[in-house]
Protein backbone atom coordinates (compact mmCIF):
# COMPACT_ATOMS: atom_id res chain seq x y z
CA UNK A 1 0.00 0.00 0.00
CA UNK A 2 1.02 3.55 -0.67
CA UNK A 3 -0.86 6.24 1.22
CA UNK A 4 -1.28 8.17 -2.00
CA UNK A 5 -3.60 5.40 -3.25
CA UNK A 6 -6.03 5.92 -0.36
CA UNK A 7 -7.45 9.40 -0.87
CA UNK A 8 -8.15 11.10 2.48
CA UNK A 9 -10.82 13.27 0.83
CA UNK A 10 -12.83 10.19 -0.05
CA UNK A 11 -14.67 7.92 2.35
CA UNK A 12 -13.05 4.73 1.05
CA UNK A 13 -11.75 2.88 4.08
CA UNK A 14 -8.52 0.92 3.93
CA UNK A 15 -9.69 -2.57 4.77
CA UNK A 16 -8.31 -6.14 4.67
CA UNK A 17 -10.96 -8.13 6.59
CA UNK A 18 -14.69 -7.79 5.98
CA UNK A 19 -17.21 -8.07 8.83
CA UNK A 20 -17.48 -11.82 8.28
CA UNK A 21 -13.77 -12.29 8.90
CA UNK A 22 -12.97 -12.97 5.25
CA UNK A 23 -9.87 -11.52 3.60
CA UNK A 24 -10.84 -9.12 0.84
CA UNK A 25 -7.36 -7.71 0.20
CA UNK A 26 -5.03 -10.72 0.13
CA UNK A 27 -2.13 -8.66 -1.21
CA UNK A 28 -2.11 -6.47 1.89
CA UNK A 29 -2.61 -9.24 4.46
CA UNK A 30 0.25 -8.96 6.99
CA UNK A 31 2.68 -11.86 7.17
CA UNK A 32 2.02 -12.87 10.78
CA UNK A 33 2.69 -16.28 12.32
CA UNK A 34 -0.01 -18.35 14.00
CA UNK A 35 1.49 -17.50 17.39
CA UNK A 36 1.32 -13.79 16.58
CA UNK A 37 -2.30 -14.08 15.50
CA UNK A 38 -3.21 -15.87 18.71
CA UNK A 39 -1.35 -13.26 20.76
CA UNK A 40 -3.33 -10.47 19.08
CA UNK A 41 -6.63 -12.21 19.71
CA UNK A 42 -5.73 -13.00 23.32
CA UNK A 43 -4.82 -9.35 23.89
CA UNK A 44 -8.11 -8.17 22.40
CA UNK A 45 -10.02 -10.60 24.63
CA UNK A 46 -7.93 -9.53 27.63
CA UNK A 47 -8.79 -5.90 26.95
CA UNK A 48 -12.49 -6.70 26.76
CA UNK A 49 -12.39 -8.79 29.93
CA UNK A 50 -10.63 -5.99 31.82
CA UNK A 51 -13.26 -3.56 30.56
CA UNK A 52 -16.21 -5.69 31.54
CA UNK A 53 -14.87 -6.32 35.05
CA UNK A 54 -13.93 -2.66 35.49
CA UNK A 55 -17.49 -1.60 34.66
CA UNK A 56 -18.78 -4.08 37.22
CA UNK A 57 -16.34 -2.87 39.90
CA UNK A 58 -17.24 0.77 39.26
CA UNK A 59 -20.96 0.08 39.52
CA UNK A 60 -20.32 -1.68 42.83
CA UNK A 61 -18.55 1.42 44.14
CA UNK A 62 -15.17 -0.34 44.18
CA UNK A 63 -13.52 1.79 41.47
CA UNK A 64 -13.59 5.43 40.37
CA UNK A 65 -14.97 6.74 37.06
CA UNK A 66 -13.79 4.53 34.20
CA UNK A 67 -13.52 5.05 30.41
CA UNK A 68 -14.52 1.84 28.58
CA UNK A 69 -12.81 0.68 25.37
CA UNK A 70 -15.48 -1.77 24.19
CA UNK A 71 -15.53 -1.91 20.39
CA UNK A 72 -12.19 -0.21 19.88
CA UNK A 73 -9.87 -3.16 20.56
CA UNK A 74 -8.64 -3.60 16.98
CA UNK A 75 -7.75 0.08 16.62
CA UNK A 76 -5.61 -0.05 19.75
CA UNK A 77 -4.06 -3.52 19.62
CA UNK A 78 -3.39 -3.47 15.88
CA UNK A 79 -1.68 -0.09 15.85
CA UNK A 80 0.41 -0.69 18.98
CA UNK A 81 1.60 -4.06 17.71
CA UNK A 82 3.22 -2.30 14.75
CA UNK A 83 5.60 -0.45 17.11
CA UNK A 84 9.17 -1.41 18.02
CA UNK A 85 10.41 -1.77 21.60
CA UNK A 86 12.14 1.64 21.76
CA UNK A 87 9.22 3.58 20.28
CA UNK A 88 7.16 5.88 22.48
CA UNK A 89 3.44 5.47 23.18
CA UNK A 90 1.68 8.70 24.16
CA UNK A 91 -1.93 7.91 25.14
CA UNK A 92 -4.98 9.93 26.01
CA UNK A 93 -7.16 7.88 28.38
CA UNK A 94 -8.92 5.28 26.20
CA UNK A 95 -6.02 3.13 24.98
CA UNK A 96 -6.29 -0.02 27.07
CA UNK A 97 -5.37 -2.38 24.23
CA UNK A 98 -2.30 -0.33 23.35
CA UNK A 99 -1.16 -0.28 26.98
CA UNK A 100 -1.35 -4.07 27.15
CA UNK A 101 0.65 -4.51 23.95
CA UNK A 102 3.31 -2.07 25.12
CA UNK A 103 3.86 -3.87 28.41
CA UNK A 104 1.91 -1.79 30.92
CA UNK A 105 1.03 -4.19 33.77
CA UNK A 106 -2.64 -4.71 34.57
CA UNK A 107 -1.81 -3.70 38.12
CA UNK A 108 -0.81 -0.23 36.93
CA UNK A 109 -3.94 0.14 34.83
CA UNK A 110 -6.25 -0.75 37.68
CA UNK A 111 -4.25 1.32 40.17
CA UNK A 112 -4.79 4.40 38.03
CA UNK A 113 -8.56 3.96 37.77
CA UNK A 114 -8.63 3.05 41.45
CA UNK A 115 -7.26 6.51 42.20
CA UNK A 116 -3.71 5.57 43.11
CA UNK A 117 -0.96 7.77 41.66
CA UNK A 118 1.43 4.82 41.44
CA UNK A 119 -0.54 3.54 38.49
CA UNK A 120 1.30 6.12 36.38
CA UNK A 121 4.75 4.82 37.41
CA UNK A 122 5.78 2.69 34.45
CA UNK A 123 8.22 -0.20 34.86
CA UNK A 124 11.78 0.25 33.61
CA UNK A 125 11.93 0.00 29.84
CA UNK A 126 8.20 0.57 29.25
CA UNK A 127 8.16 3.72 27.10
CA UNK A 128 4.61 4.81 27.76
CA UNK A 129 3.58 8.23 29.05
CA UNK A 130 0.92 8.53 31.77
CA UNK A 131 -2.76 9.02 31.02
CA UNK A 132 -3.54 12.51 29.69
CA UNK A 133 -7.12 13.52 30.48
CA UNK A 134 -7.03 17.16 29.23
CA UNK A 135 -8.24 16.77 25.64
CA UNK A 136 -5.49 17.13 23.05
CA UNK A 137 -2.60 17.84 25.39
CA UNK A 138 -1.00 14.47 24.63
CA UNK A 139 -0.54 15.49 20.98
CA UNK A 140 1.71 18.32 22.10
CA UNK A 141 3.75 15.91 24.21
CA UNK A 142 4.08 13.51 21.28
CA UNK A 143 5.24 16.25 18.91
CA UNK A 144 7.83 17.36 21.47
CA UNK A 145 9.21 13.85 21.90
CA UNK A 146 9.37 13.41 18.14
CA UNK A 147 11.28 16.66 17.66
CA UNK A 148 13.63 15.72 20.51
CA UNK A 149 14.29 12.37 18.80
CA UNK A 150 15.41 14.23 15.68
CA UNK A 151 17.64 16.58 17.64
CA UNK A 152 19.30 13.66 19.41
CA UNK A 153 19.64 11.67 16.21
CA UNK A 154 17.53 8.79 17.51
CA UNK A 155 15.40 6.57 15.29
CA UNK A 156 12.55 6.11 17.74
CA UNK A 157 9.00 6.79 16.54
CA UNK A 158 6.13 8.20 18.60
CA UNK A 159 2.55 6.91 18.37
CA UNK A 160 -0.20 8.99 19.94
CA UNK A 161 -4.01 8.85 20.07
CA UNK A 162 -6.94 11.22 20.25
CA UNK A 163 -10.73 10.95 19.88
CA UNK A 164 -12.80 12.49 17.11
CA UNK A 165 -13.90 15.26 19.47
CA UNK A 166 -10.28 16.11 20.17
CA UNK A 167 -9.80 17.17 16.55
CA UNK A 168 -11.78 20.32 17.42
CA UNK A 169 -9.18 21.39 19.99
CA UNK A 170 -6.32 23.72 19.19
CA UNK A 171 -3.74 21.30 20.58
CA UNK A 172 -4.58 18.86 17.77
CA UNK A 173 -3.76 21.35 15.03
CA UNK A 174 -0.78 22.96 16.74
CA UNK A 175 0.87 19.62 17.39
CA UNK A 176 0.42 18.28 13.86
CA UNK A 177 1.60 21.55 12.35
CA UNK A 178 4.71 21.59 14.55
CA UNK A 179 5.48 17.94 13.83
CA UNK A 180 5.04 18.51 10.10
CA UNK A 181 7.25 21.60 10.00
CA UNK A 182 10.03 19.85 11.92
CA UNK A 183 9.51 16.50 10.17
CA UNK A 184 9.03 14.75 13.49
CA UNK A 185 8.57 10.95 13.51
CA UNK A 186 5.07 10.96 15.02
CA UNK A 187 2.05 8.85 14.08
CA UNK A 188 -1.14 10.70 15.02
CA UNK A 189 -4.08 8.29 15.37
CA UNK A 190 -7.67 9.53 15.62
CA UNK A 191 -9.94 7.00 17.30
CA UNK A 192 -13.09 8.12 15.52
CA UNK A 193 -15.68 6.31 17.63
CA UNK A 194 -18.45 8.58 16.24
CA UNK A 195 -19.15 10.50 19.45
CA UNK A 196 -17.37 13.10 21.60
CA UNK A 197 -19.33 12.17 24.70
CA UNK A 198 -22.80 13.05 23.32
CA UNK A 199 -21.70 15.16 20.33
CA UNK A 200 -21.94 13.31 17.02
CA UNK A 201 -18.97 13.22 14.67
CA UNK A 202 -20.90 15.22 12.04
CA UNK A 203 -21.31 18.05 14.55
CA UNK A 204 -17.55 18.28 15.12
CA UNK A 205 -16.45 19.39 11.65
CA UNK A 206 -17.66 20.02 8.09
CA UNK A 207 -14.81 17.88 6.76
CA UNK A 208 -15.96 14.78 4.90
CA UNK A 209 -13.33 12.76 6.73
CA UNK A 210 -11.02 13.44 9.66
CA UNK A 211 -8.10 11.99 7.70
CA UNK A 212 -8.30 14.85 5.21
CA UNK A 213 -7.10 17.26 7.90
CA UNK A 214 -3.63 15.92 7.08
CA UNK A 215 -3.74 17.76 3.74
CA UNK A 216 -3.63 21.18 5.41
CA UNK A 217 -0.32 20.30 7.04
CA UNK A 218 1.30 18.65 4.04
CA UNK A 219 1.50 15.16 5.52
CA UNK A 220 -0.03 11.81 4.50
CA UNK A 221 -3.47 10.96 5.84
CA UNK A 222 -5.36 7.70 5.61
CA UNK A 223 -8.86 6.55 6.57
CA UNK A 224 -8.71 3.02 7.99
CA UNK A 225 -11.41 0.59 9.08
CA UNK A 226 -10.61 0.72 12.78
CA UNK A 227 -12.44 -2.55 13.46
CA UNK A 228 -10.10 -4.42 11.13
CA UNK A 229 -7.02 -5.41 13.12
CA UNK A 230 -5.02 -6.26 10.00
CA UNK A 231 -5.76 -2.91 8.38
CA UNK A 232 -4.79 -1.03 11.53
CA UNK A 233 -1.57 -3.00 11.90
CA UNK A 234 -0.65 -2.64 8.23
CA UNK A 235 -1.37 1.10 7.98
CA UNK A 236 0.41 1.93 11.23
CA UNK A 237 3.40 -0.21 10.37
CA UNK A 238 3.86 1.55 7.04
CA UNK A 239 3.51 4.95 8.69
CA UNK A 240 6.08 3.97 11.35
CA UNK A 241 8.57 2.72 8.76
CA UNK A 242 8.15 5.93 6.81
CA UNK A 243 8.71 8.04 9.94
CA UNK A 244 11.73 6.01 11.04
CA UNK A 245 13.34 6.57 7.65
CA UNK A 246 12.96 10.34 7.86
CA UNK A 247 9.58 10.68 6.16
CA UNK A 248 7.93 12.62 8.99
CA UNK A 249 4.48 12.35 10.55
CA UNK A 250 1.30 10.63 9.35
CA UNK A 251 -2.34 11.12 10.37
CA UNK A 252 -4.47 7.96 10.63
CA UNK A 253 -8.22 8.09 11.10
CA UNK A 254 -9.39 4.81 12.65
CA UNK A 255 -13.09 4.56 11.85
CA UNK A 256 -14.59 2.62 14.76
CA UNK A 257 -17.40 2.77 17.32
CA UNK A 258 -17.70 3.06 21.06
CA UNK A 259 -20.10 0.23 22.00
CA UNK A 260 -20.26 1.37 25.62
CA UNK A 261 -20.54 4.69 27.38
CA UNK A 262 -18.03 7.53 27.13
CA UNK A 263 -17.27 6.94 30.80
CA UNK A 264 -19.18 5.38 33.67
CA UNK A 265 -20.59 8.87 34.34
CA UNK A 266 -22.28 8.88 30.92
CA UNK A 267 -25.65 7.53 29.75
CA UNK A 268 -25.44 6.94 25.98
CA UNK A 269 -29.15 6.03 25.72
CA UNK A 270 -29.87 9.76 25.99
CA UNK A 271 -28.22 10.58 22.65
CA UNK A 272 -28.15 7.43 20.48
CA UNK A 273 -30.65 4.67 19.78
CA UNK A 274 -30.30 0.93 20.27
CA UNK A 275 -30.68 0.22 16.55
CA UNK A 276 -27.45 2.06 15.80
CA UNK A 277 -25.58 0.15 18.50
CA UNK A 278 -26.93 -3.19 17.28
CA UNK A 279 -25.79 -2.43 13.73
CA UNK A 280 -22.27 -1.73 14.98
CA UNK A 281 -22.22 -4.90 17.07
CA UNK A 282 -22.19 -6.83 13.78
CA UNK A 283 -18.92 -5.01 13.01
CA UNK A 284 -17.47 -5.89 16.43
CA UNK A 285 -13.66 -6.15 15.96
CA UNK A 286 -13.34 -9.09 18.36
CA UNK A 287 -16.10 -11.03 16.61
CA UNK A 288 -14.61 -10.23 13.17
CA UNK A 289 -11.16 -11.48 14.14
CA UNK A 290 -12.69 -14.54 15.85
CA UNK A 291 -14.47 -15.49 12.62
CA UNK A 292 -11.18 -15.23 10.74
CA UNK A 293 -9.37 -17.46 13.24
CA UNK A 294 -12.19 -20.00 13.26
CA UNK A 295 -12.04 -20.17 9.46
CA UNK A 296 -8.31 -20.90 9.73
CA UNK A 297 -8.97 -23.56 12.41
CA UNK A 298 -6.59 -21.75 14.77
CA UNK A 299 -9.15 -21.59 17.57
CA UNK A 300 -12.34 -23.34 18.65
CA UNK A 301 -15.30 -22.29 20.77
CA UNK A 302 -14.01 -24.53 23.58
CA UNK A 303 -10.53 -22.98 23.38
CA UNK A 304 -12.02 -19.52 23.61
CA UNK A 305 -14.21 -20.39 26.60
CA UNK A 306 -11.19 -21.76 28.47
CA UNK A 307 -9.19 -18.65 27.61
CA UNK A 308 -11.97 -16.36 28.82
CA UNK A 309 -12.04 -18.17 32.18
CA UNK A 310 -8.26 -17.88 32.47
CA UNK A 311 -8.33 -14.16 31.66
CA UNK A 312 -11.16 -13.45 34.07
CA UNK A 313 -9.33 -15.21 36.89
CA UNK A 314 -6.23 -13.09 36.16
CA UNK A 315 -8.28 -9.88 36.16
CA UNK A 316 -10.11 -10.69 39.39
CA UNK A 317 -6.88 -11.68 41.12
CA UNK A 318 -5.12 -8.46 40.03
CA UNK A 319 -7.94 -6.20 41.16
CA UNK A 320 -8.45 -7.89 44.50
CA UNK A 321 -4.73 -7.58 45.23
CA UNK A 322 -5.06 -3.82 44.77
CA UNK A 323 -8.33 -3.56 46.67
CA UNK A 324 -7.02 -5.47 49.68
CA UNK A 325 -3.92 -3.32 49.94
CA UNK A 326 -3.84 -0.12 51.99
CA UNK A 327 -5.20 2.98 50.31
CA UNK A 328 -3.14 5.73 48.72
CA UNK A 329 -0.83 7.54 51.12
CA UNK A 330 -2.25 11.00 51.85
CA UNK A 331 1.09 12.66 51.07
CA UNK A 332 1.10 11.19 47.55
CA UNK A 333 -1.93 13.27 46.62
CA UNK A 334 -0.03 16.48 47.36
CA UNK A 335 3.65 15.89 46.72
CA UNK A 336 3.72 15.01 42.99
CA UNK A 337 2.59 18.38 41.65
CA UNK A 338 5.96 20.10 42.02
CA UNK A 339 9.57 19.08 42.54
CA UNK A 340 9.33 20.64 46.00
CA UNK A 341 5.96 21.07 47.68
CA UNK A 342 5.11 24.82 47.82
CA UNK A 343 3.83 26.41 51.06
CA UNK A 344 0.17 26.46 49.98
CA UNK A 345 0.16 22.70 49.35
CA UNK A 346 1.98 22.05 52.64
CA UNK A 347 -0.76 24.05 54.35
CA UNK A 348 -3.49 22.11 52.55
CA UNK A 349 -1.85 18.82 53.56
CA UNK A 350 -1.76 19.87 57.22
CA UNK A 351 -5.41 20.96 57.07
CA UNK A 352 -6.49 17.70 55.50
CA UNK A 353 -4.62 15.63 58.08
CA UNK A 354 -6.28 17.64 60.84
CA UNK A 355 -9.66 17.00 59.22
CA UNK A 356 -9.07 13.25 59.05
CA UNK A 357 -8.00 13.25 62.71
CA UNK A 358 -11.24 14.96 63.69
CA UNK A 359 -9.98 18.53 63.73
CA UNK A 360 -11.65 21.56 62.20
Amino acid sequence: MRFESVKPLEENHYRILDIDGKVINQEKLPNLTDDQLLYLYRTMLFSRTIDEKALSYQRQGRMLTYAPNLGQEATQVGSAYAMEKEDWLVPAFRELGAWLVRGVPLKNIYLYWYGNEWGSHMPEGVKVLPVSVPIGSQFQHAAGIGIANNIKGEKNVVVTYIGDGGTSHGDFHEAINFAAVFNAPVIFIIQNNQYAISTKRKSQTKSETLAQKALAYGIPGILVDGNDIFAMYSATREAIERARNGGGPTLIEAYTYRLGAHTTSDDPTLYRDDKEVEEWKEKDPVLRFKRYLLNKNLISEEWEENLKKELEEEVVSSFEAIENKSDTEIEDIFKYHFEKMPPQLEEQLREYKDFLEGGK
